[in-house]
């Protein structure tokens, strides 16, 4: 479909649904029923603060989404990748515990790895007014206790800044209540198919501290189920090893010295503990069917090829302050301030990945390539920032303007200690530059980051009909990153660098009401993702042609990004319903694609000149009586690339560098994907009864540009056994998979009953056992392994709520 085809449907589609949004006596006659009848999960109401000041969700002139925390239990919603699967073109990639790539409306550059700290986010992350987004370890915060999450598609740089190139998402939380005495409470207890028992308990009270301030304190746990099982050297299986906890706290402090002042300060402190990975080996060059010279494995569904645990801890705290002050004239003054500081220890079993260098490359023997190879990654950040706005407003104006500034650190290193190395093989390993005897690869990597900007956006009603939105934000950034290397498969030495850039990001939306029912948007903004500096390659491990492929590549460009979108939010069922639709075109030029450098085991930042996503959303949500509501969303995206990439050999043959290719698909998200839930109540005595179900079709999707490469989902198991010993000579030549994930369906269910103090329900989250394939995981560019991430197995279970 082209562009200007899919804006004419769009507005089409509009008008149509203006027309017959009008009450019928039908729907009149039950809107009593609609209001009193417990569990009710449509409001026509919804308050959201998407453009930094309150209004009502269908007002808000661009596409915004906002489901509650009761909606999203409802639909068996945890954690960011699942509220992902309910909202339409919104899509997180899960890579493994703590680790996701979160992306929206198409716009994606591939997954993001560990060892690169330096890399941005497409997608800023909020709680509440503090950021807390980081690439690949945005924080998956405990949804309890929350009032909503705002999912804002499209780009959002002009009042939320750099990371929101492609749309922003903000988990809101309850705010402390002064004069009121409340609390409640959740407990469950779950079984996950073929895997093991997990629960949580949570709680929150509000609590008055005298009459002009209110304390709000929320703590979970929750125990986390593992399902995967991992096959030993001895072929002995440890099962259930992807178990884990997650606990946190949050303390909130409302305080009104004045009339006029407001002072919020906050704490939230999380730790997630898992003991290992939600993998699947498809291929391992140490366990698999074809080797003849040792045991053959083929490995189960949910099985992985490990010879030791893979344990991740993520230690993350925030505190922040806001201040509220009203000032004469209609003024308002906020003041946001906000610290954090996070930790990541991830330890990986990367013995196939030193198996392949050590025994396919180098040629050593056995015993040396099966020594225990741990890759240790140690991440740290902190973080400080500072927004100050002024807003004021009137019947035919709004306006904000602020300031913003912000100071980050983050310290990442990486460790591979071979334990016996030097003893067995009499090669020294220690090196000039941090490097300890046995340790083959040793980083420590420091960024320091350094953004201000200044911004500002003003609504003006420009008749009794239409509003004109204009805003801007200017940005300024510095960015500075010191590295060493050292170790027998690194380039030893130290490296310094910095990178910066400034710029203006503007929006400009128009907002027309067509009729009582039906509002019009339009709008053109602008995205931007901030450059930086690449890591050096691993050059003792690169082959020639990898070397001269990959070479030269020190530091990347911004990203920037063009939106232009149409759409229409329609009241429906006689205010009981919405009908939204939107169509969207992205431009996006230097597009920041992750390259895997084949052989060098590392990972690059190459600028795409050209990209683009041009899509359609639509969603209906409505409850035409008291005893059914339902949503219904789906979004479609053609994102692909617009420029090619290629290098030149040394024989003069010209090829495309990792499938940079104009016309292939942008990696990890679907072209389409739908959500379809409904909740069904009646009337039980004293209680409510409800049965709710919600259904997820995610479409295929690649999770790298280079997973379009000529031959790629090709492994030559020829060439690695004819180089070396490991586990050769081997009974097949090739070893092939498809990179292109298959769609998946997932869903849930949940059956309850509640009144005004208790809600108990049973759960069936992934009722159908489907196992998706959530992302390619991979070592040395397939010489070393082939996997895949997995979701969870269907999960039943019990959980109760408690208000008192």
């Amino acid at each position: 479909m082209t562009r200007p085809a899919l804006l004419s449907l769009t507005f089409a589609f509009a008008i149509l649904w203006g027309g017959i949004a009008t009450p019928t006596a039908a729907q009149e006659a039950g809107e009593d029923e609609a209001r009193t009848m417990p569990g009710q999960t449509f409001s026509e109401e919804l308050t959201v603060t998407a453009r930094k000041r309150e209004e009502n969700v269908q007002e808000v002139p661009f596409s915004v989404v906002a489901p509650s925390e009761d909606v999203l239990r409802s639909r068996g919603a945890g954690n960011l990748e699942e509220i992902a699967a309910n909202v339409a073109g919104f899509t997180v990639q899960n890579l493994g515990p703590g680790q996701s790539q979160v992306a929206m409306r198409g716009v994606a550059a591939g997954q993001i790895v560990r060892d690169q700290p330096g890399v941005k986010e497409q997608v800023g992350i909020y709680l509440d007014e503090s950021v807390i987004s980081l690439s690949l370890f945005t924080p998956d915060i405990d949804l309890f206790d929350m009032s909503r999450v705002e999912v804002l598609r499209g780009p959002q740089g002009t009042l939320f800044g750099s990371g929101s190139l492609a749309g922003t998402v903000r988990y809101i939380t309850n705010q402390p209540e002064i004069g009121v005495s409340d609390g409640f409470g959740e407990f469950s207890l779950n079984s996950v198919g073929g895997g093991g028992m997990g629960g949580d308990a949570k709680v929150a009270v509000n609590v008055p501290v005298g009459d002009t301030s209110a304390m709000r304190i929320t703590a979970w746990h929750t125990a986390l189920a593992g399902f995967m099982d991992a096959v030993q050297p001895d072929l002995s299986v440890d099962e259930d090893v992807n178990s884990g906890a997650r606990t946190g706290a949050r303390w909130a402090l409302r305080f009104e010295p004045s009339q006029n002042v407001t002072v919020t300060p906050r704490l939230l402190y999380q730790e997630v503990e898992m003991d290992g990975w939600n993998r699947i080996d498809d291929f391992n060059i140490l366990a698999n069917p074809y080797t003849t010279t040792r045991p053959a494995v083929d490995l189960g569904e949910r099985q992985l090829f490990t010879q030791f645990e893979e344990p991740t801890t993520d230690e993350f705290l925030l505190a922040d302050v806001k201040v509220e002050i009203d000032l004469p004239d209609g003024y308002y003054f906020t003041s946001i301030t906000s610290a954090t500081d996070r930790d990541v220890l991830v330890v990986r079993d990367s013995t196939a990945l030193y198996a392949s260098v050590a025994g396919a490359t180098i040629g050593l023997p056995e015993p040396v390539y099966t020594l225990d190879a741990p890759l240790i990654d140690a991440t740290t950040a902190t973080g400080l920032t500072q927004e100050l706005r002024l807003a004021s407003g009137d019947e035919y104006t709004h306006w904000v303007l602020g300031v913003f500034h912000s100071t980050s650190e983050r310290d990442y290193g990486q460790s591979l200690p071979v334990t016996g190395f030097e003893s067995m093989t009499g090669t020294p390993t220690a090196g000039a530059f941090g490097a300890a005897t046995d340790e083959l690869f040793y980083s420590d990597l420091s960024y320091e980051f350094d953004q201000t900007a200044a911004f500002f956006e003003i609504t003006w009603t420009a008749g009794e009909r239409l509003d004109l939105t204009a805003g801007a934000r200017w940005y300024d950034y510095e960015e500075a990153r010191s590295q060493v290397f050292d170790g027998l498969f690194a380039d030893p030495g130290p490296t310094e660098g910095q990178t910066s850039a400034d710029g203006v990001a503007p929006r400009f939306i128009a907002s027309f009401e067509a009729t009582e029912n039906t509002q019009l948007n339009a709008q053109i903004s602008k995205g931007f993702r901030l450059g930086g500096i690449n890591d050096p390659l691993n050059v003792p491990v690169c082959t020639p042609e990898d070397l001269a492929t990959f070479s030269g590549r020190e530091s990347w460009e911004d990203e920037e990004l063009w939106n232009v979108e149409i759409g229409s939010k329609s009241t429906v069922l006689g205010g009981r319903g919405a009908f939204n639709i939107a169509a969207f075109t992205m431009d996006i030029s230097d597009l920041q694609t992750t390259v895997t450098a084949g052989s060098c085991s590392s990972r690059l930042i190459f600028n795409v000149p050209s990209a683009r996503s041009t899509g359609l959303e639509v969603e209906i949500t409505g409850q035409p009586t008291g005893a059914f509501d339902f949503a219904i969303s789906a979004s479609y995206a053609d994102s692909e690339l617009g420029s090619t990439l290629t290098s030149t050999g040394a024989d003069g043959t010209i090829s495309v560098v990792s499938g940079i290719e104009k016309g292939n698909r942008l990696p990890t998200v679907p072209k389409f994907q739908a959500a379809v839930a409904a909740t069904w109540r009646w009337e039980a005595g004293a209680w409510a009864g409800y049965l709710s179900s919600a259904f997820q079709h995610v479409g295929s999707r690649f999770t790298q540009i280079g997973d379009h490469a000529p031959g790629f989902g090709t492994v030559d198991l020829l060439a690695l056994s004819a180089t070396n010993p490991v586990g050769g000579p081997l009974n097949q030549t090739v070893f092939r998979f498809d990179p292109e994930l298959p769609a998946y369906d997932l869903l849930n269910l949940r059956l309850g009953f509640l009144n005004e103090r208790w809600d108990i329900a049973l759960f069936a989250n992934n009722a159908l056992d489907e196992r998706a394939l959530l992302a390619l995981d991979q070592e040395r560019g397939t010489r070393a392994r082939v996997g895949y991430l997995t979701n969870q197995p269907r999960t039943i279970g019990i959980s109760s709520r408690i208000n008192f």
